[in-house]
């Protein structure tokens, strides 16, 4: 119940509701005092607890993953229980390993409630990265619902945000300890109230002092077709799916001002490979005026003779097509989604007759490696596709800057769910991060534009079928985060671990001389 309430910080009840984690993460606090005694037991009681978080936790948080198996209810439907209960439970082996490293650094005294943001931030963070990662709904997105803490992104990125949150969380619980010095739980719930109004303070005159103004001489249309999802596989309804987006899309070359420059479509938009369609194609040619540009998702194919005969790689990529239908840039994928987008032992789980969601035989392929895309009219942009976005540090590419992230997804898998609304949200936190807009388009939403601040300068709701007009904000100088990537949050943990440590032996040292 706890770990599940803990979930209520996170979007559609975030911006109202994060303050539960000073509630929730106190009573974890209590529950790890109580989790038996000596070395192994009392570690092998607190992963128990911090398993059982963890999985209320993410039931809460991620039930809306299995709406993805009833997109194609006759084949996937059966997997609906495996999903909803599968992977929180997974998951939540990382929350037990958090809180079993917290045991073993725990110690009397208000300093626990580091030990416990030390152990659930290395968990969170290897959360992020092993098995391809999956840092969705890490504890830090609870202070970044609020736009004035989460520009604390700007210096430390999200996982100082999950060690803030986690250890500010957890302060209250020292209010019911019985320590010697009756003000020293005060001293440090006025220490954590000082760097929790320091965050606040940094995030106000953040806002009201940085400029951003708009690129010149951009103007971008989003079209967000709300398509249904099952739709999007026929190849049958090709021409249902053209008209509709053209119809959307609207006239392109009116007199309105200021000209649309950009067109953007959301992610895997068609049901074919647009690369072996001349006639859509040429559709687009006379939908796009002289120097506009379509930037839509489409799956491509490449051809693998080393293979044999008829063999090709598939890729889920971002491709830039020109007023004469001509299709001038190319980004794939790099971070592909398991078992939606390629299964782990591809060939033998398809052998005994699984497949991944997307349907795709042999799954898709990776791209070799993130670049920046040269879009024409604009600055140097960083294509991320679909979950993408949600990666702390992992999101710029070597080489020149980009300054504007385009991130293409369609959360039309997962219906009217809390789902898009944490996947926005998130990509709304590595525009603060990086010092880079977003401009995100999605089938069935939420589309829109986010400025280098996380503020949303322009939003197409869940659901809405319709086009968004807006321009493109400039970027930020670098942050600190977007220069020294994880340094920061590595300090932070560090010294949170000093602390905890040089604390044990100080109070193992009291404890001998008071017995000698």
């Amino acid at each position: 119940m706890v770990g599940a309430a803990t979930a209520l910080a996170m979007p559609p009840t975030g911006a109202v509701a994060w303050p539960v984690i000073f509630l929730t993460f106190p009573v974890l606090v209590w529950l790890i005092d109580g989790a038996g005694s000596g070395g192994g037991r009392g570690i092998k009681a607190a992963a128990g607890i911090g398993w059982w978080f963890g999985f209320g936790y993410f039931l809460a948080g991620l039930w809306w993953v299995g709406m993805a198996f009833l997109v194609d209810a006759d084949k996937f439907a059966w997997l609906l229980p495996v999903a909803v209960a599968g992977l929180p439970a997974g998951l939540a082996l990382f929350t037990a390993a958090g809180t079993a490293l917290a045991r073993a650094l725990w110690l009397p005294g208000p300093a626990r409630v580091l030990a416990l943001a030390v152990g659930l931030t290395a968990a969170e963070w290897l959360r992020g990265h092993i098995l391809t990662g999956f840092p969705w709904n890490s504890f830090g997105y609870a202070l970044a619902q609020d736009l004035r803490l989460a520009q604390g992104a700007a210096l430390g990125g999200l996982w100082s945000l999950t060690f803030l949150a986690v250890a500010l969380g957890a302060l209250p619980a020292v209010l019911g300890d019985a320590p010697r010095d009756t003000a020293r739980p005060w001293r440090w719930v006025g220490l954590g109230a000082a760097v929790f109004a320091g965050l606040f303070a940094f995030g106000a005159v953040r806002l009201a002092t940085t400029e951003v103004g708009t690129v010149e001489g951009v103007r971008l249309r989003l079209m967000q077709p709300n398509l249904p999802q099952d739709l999007k596989f026929r190849y049958a309804a090709k021409d249902a799916v053209m008209a509709h987006y053209l119809k959307l899309s609207g006239d392109l070359s009116g007199p309105a001002r200021p000209k649309i420059t950009h067109l953007i479509w959301p992610e895997s938009a068609f049901p074919f490979f647009l690369s072996r369609e001349p006639d859509v194609l040429a559709k687009i040619a006379e939908l796009l005026p002289e120097g506009a540009v379509l930037v839509t998702g489409a799956a491509r194919a490449e051809e693998r003779p080393d293979l044999g005969p008829r063999r090709y790689d598939v890729y889920n990529a971002v491709q830039i097509v020109d007023a004469r239908g001509t299709i001038i840039a190319t980004a794939d994928k790099v971070h592909l989604v398991p078992f939606g987008e390629f299964l782990p032992f591809q060939a033998t789980l398809e052998s005994l007759g699984l497949e991944q969601l997307t349907r795709v035989q042999g799954g898709f392929s990776a791209g070799s490696r993130r670049r920046a895309l040269v879009v024409p009219g604009a600055p140097l942009a960083l294509p991320l596709i679909c979950f993408e976005v949600i990666f702390p540090g992992n999101a710029v590419p070597g080489g020149p800057r980009p300054t504007w992230m385009l991130n293409l997804t369609n959360d039309g898998w997962f219906g009217d769910t809390a789902g898009p609304h944490q996947h926005f949200s998130q990509a709304r936190v590595r525009a603060i991060e990086e010092g880079m807009p977003v401009v995100r388009a999605a089938n069935t939403g939420i589309s829109g534009v986010v400025d280098p601040l996380g503020r949303v300068v322009a939003r197409l709701d869940l659901g809405m079928e319709g086009i968004l007009d807006a321009d493109l904000p400039k970027s930020v100088a670098a942050p600190f985060y977007a220069q020294l990537s994880d340094a920061i949050p590595a300090a932070l943990w560090c010294s949170g671990l000093l602390i905890v440590i040089f604390t044990r032996r100080a109070q193992q040292a009291a404890s001998t001389a008071k017995l000698s």
